[in-house]
């Protein structure tokens, strides 16, 4: 059985255990030990061995904060008591009575089919300027890698000079939370690539220098909005998450797996993949409509 005190020692385990499984990142254990701890305060140290009435009447006070907030501290809790069942320190899980608050996240900002194209015409534009300016061979490839990837700002600025191969149709990546995934590279961003490379020091460790170091997230950001000025698109509603976002959502649009797409952005959690499920929905209704084995009378039972 739990006692008394046991909340420290027992919130130790599970952040142990969700750095080693989860891979969570330090970020993510910090909130967690933050949530729990604060939780465990709030009701004399006794959180781990907490029955749903306690949990209630804890949630109860969460009433005065903001929705996400609420949402955070329960799947806190939540994956807490997950944990303890698992190891066999209850046999029951009181976070049923935790609060379940709609989820008030906003749709993720996405661009069209044919604002996407608005983009690559306006780098086109640019690499067909005289005298060429081999800042543009960069950033066709950044914008390349952007949408035709889903790679993150960060994980895009610090890519390696070698890491993407004219051959190899894929770069293993280190991400998020220290989690690796395979990203695919296109055909038009490894050629971009290449065009790009021919351009940087072969001592430089990094694909994209600038200066000591790499490009900066900033000064990635100043050229996606440069970009979306030239393309007609207002700079405020483009960024480098945008076209992440695009990625993904003209992918799904396009009938990619819901599992292979949370490969690769990284996701650890399929529930944030979903977020992309906003496709139009008239393509969700074709997708049934085309594929289910009922259709026409395909796979009926006599």
């Amino acid at each position: 059985m739990i006692g008394t005190g046991d909340d420290r020692a027992l919130i130790d385990r599970f952040l142990e255990m969700m750095a080693a499984e989860a891979g969570a990142a330090a970020n993510t254990l910090a909130a967690y030990r933050s949530d729990l701890t604060l939780a465990s305060g709030e009701i004399g140290g006794r959180l781990a061995a907490a029955d749903a009435g306690v949990i209630a009447r804890l949630a109860d006070g969460w009433s005065t904060l903001a929705r996400s907030t609420v949402a955070r501290k329960a799947a806190a809790l939540r994956r807490f008591y997950g944990f303890l069942a698992a190891e066999g320190l209850r046999n029951d899980d009181p976070s049923a009575a935790l609060p379940r608050p709609g989820a008030a996240r906003p749709l993720p900002k996405s661009l069209s089919v044919a604002e996407v194209d608005a983009l690559f015409a306006a780098v086109a534009e640019r690499q067909a300027r005289v005298p060429a300016d081999p800042l543009d061979l960069r950033l066709a490839a950044l914008i390349e890698l952007l949408y035709g990837s889903g790679l993150r700002a960060t994980e895009l600025v610090s890519l390696p000079r070698g890491s993407i191969a004219s051959d190899r149709p894929y770069l293993i990546l280190r991400g998020k939370g220290g989690r690796e995934r395979l990203v695919p590279i296109s055909d038009r961003a490894r050629a971009a690539v290449a065009a790009w490379r021919e351009q940087v020091p072969a001592d430089s460790p990094w694909l994209f220098p600038s200066g000591r170091k790499h490009l900066s997230r900033v000064r990635l950001y100043q050229l996606v909005k440069a970009l979306a000025a030239a393309a007609g698109i207002t700079p405020t509603r483009l960024s480098p998450h945008v076209l992440r976002h695009a990625f993904a959502t003209h992918l799904l649009a396009g009938g990619a797996d819901l599992r292979a797409l949370q490969a690769m952005l990284g996701h650890a959690d399929i529930a944030t993949t979903e977020i992309y499920t906003h496709v139009d929905a008239s393509r969700l209704v074709e997708l049934v409509n085309t594929r289910h084995p009922l259709v026409d009378g395909a796979g009926q039972r006599p």
